[in-house]
């Protein structure tokens, strides 16, 4: 299935500048995966990730603590992004716009239309099939 963003860099930009706290959901503590990747990136450009993930849930990453699911963050989020498969969208999108994220992110090779349907009705902007480290690095952003 093919999927092209329809946001323009500015929206990217502006979306990226807007958030300061991001829920990173499928969290890795292996450091070749890209989720790790991306949230050292995103913790070294100043941005503050809290990882999720069941496995890895009262542990420490990156020196933060992992929560075990979206309803269980005690604090405020700004983006919700998503490394799952695009089938493990639907059921956690109630849990991500229970939120109130100014966006949910789903990483690239990540879809779900139908998902993004629902949270664009709550007022809640989203990205698919994009990678915030990508982006932040291809526009040059926080350097």
């Amino acid at each position: 299935m093919s999927y092209s963003d329809p946001h323009t860099d500015q929206q990217i930009s502006d979306i990226l500048h807007s958030v300061k706290t991001i829920a990173l959901v499928g969290a890795s503590n292996k450091e070749d995966r890209p989720s790790y990747r991306v949230m050292k990136f995103l913790q070294e450009k100043g941005f503050k990730i809290i990882p999720v993930s069941p496995r890895l849930a009262g542990e420490t990453l990156l020196g933060e603590t992992v929560y075990d699911s979206l309803e269980s963050i005690p604090s405020a989020i700004d983006m919700v992004d998503l490394f799952v498969n695009s089938e493990r969208v639907a059921p956690m999108i109630n849990s991500a716009i229970a939120l109130s994220p100014k966006v949910i992110w789903m990483q690239i090779g990540v879809v779900n239309t139908d998902a993004a349907d629902i949270v664009k009705k709550e007022g809640i902007d989203v990205v698919m099939d994009r990678c915030p480290k990508q982006e932040i690095e291809r526009m040059g952003l926080f350097s």
